[in-house]
């Protein structure tokens, strides 16, 4: 939200060749309550003082000796880097508007002075300026902050994945499918597994089996889409012997709240038991 009192603040350029213009506006903008008025009636340091004030709004005369106006306005053009001139044209001559507004002017006032219309004008154009300024700052300012915390969301991964793979012996992410999205440690070679290039289906590689009871009820806590802590289940290997893992997991859901999946840890146990 803008309040009045930003655009009384806002930094004002005169540029007109006559004193007495020169003057009047001053007058003009000061009674209006404007804080930061300044003038020149030498059109060539329009732009070596935008260049170091950058100036929310320009009152810019077109019809001035050496330079006049529309030279003025290209010379800014080379240092404005967004393109936009904040720049209120004076004319007395009609057929000067078109063109300014066409040379990258904003908007324009005429001669003799409507005190009422300049005033007018003048706050419509630093209303918008402003807005956009703060709008264009906001969006820097937000950018950045999600730069900064996607940095520190990553950094945070990061540290968890690492903490996870010491104390496990794997790490893992299965989609809402159940197809699994991201292993790591050594968990096929450890359990005589493999899987296929989607990651999703595995297979024995041998002749023994999983305890399936103990599946379906791990099924069964992956389907209520709960987080589950030391779930141990066994498999019997080909040699007779029975092997021992224990998986921990929670489920995962996006912004929208719809659930994307599971990630967890695993450990096997045999030679714990």
């Amino acid at each position: 939200m803008l309040e009045i009192s930003d655009i009384l603040k806002a930094n004002i350029l005169i540029v007109d060749d006559q004193q007495a213009n020169v003057l009047l506006l001053e007058q003009i903008l000061r009674n209006a309550g404007y804080l930061h008025v300044s003038s020149t009636m030498d059109p060539h340091q329009v732009c070596s003082l935008y260049a170091e004030h950058r100036y929310d709004l320009i009152l810019l005369d077109l019809q001035m000796p050496e330079m006049d106006g529309f030279q003025v306005m290209e010379g800014l053009k080379k240092i404005e880097p967004d393109g936009y001139l904040p720049v209120l044209v004076i004319t007395a001559q009609p057929n000067h508007k078109l063109r300014a507004l066409q040379a990258g002017a904003k908007d324009f006032v005429a001669k003799p002075f409507d005190i009422v219309e300049v005033k007018t004008r003048i706050h419509n154009m630093l209303e918008v300026r402003l807005l956009y300024r703060k709008l264009d700052n906001y969006n820097k300012e937000l950018e950045q902050t999600v730069l900064e915390r996607t940095a520190e969301l990553r950094l945070s991964e990061a540290r968890f994945k690492s903490f996870t793979e010491l104390s496990s012996d794997w790490y893992w992410e299965q989609d809402a499918q159940g197809n699994f999205t991201q292993i790591s440690g050594p968990v096929f070679e450890m359990m005589g597994i493999e899987v296929d290039e989607l990651m999703g289906v595995t297979k024995t590689t041998s002749s023994g089996g999983w305890n399936v009871a103990e599946r379906e009820l791990l099924h069964a806590k992956i389907a209520e889409r709960r987080p589950f802590l030391d779930f141990v289940y066994s498999r019997t290997n080909a040699d007779g012997t029975t092997q021992y893992l224990q998986v921990s997991g929670e489920p995962m859901f996006d912004t929208a709240s719809r659930f994307t999946g599971y990630r967890g840890i695993g450990m096997e146990l045999t030679d714990h038991r």
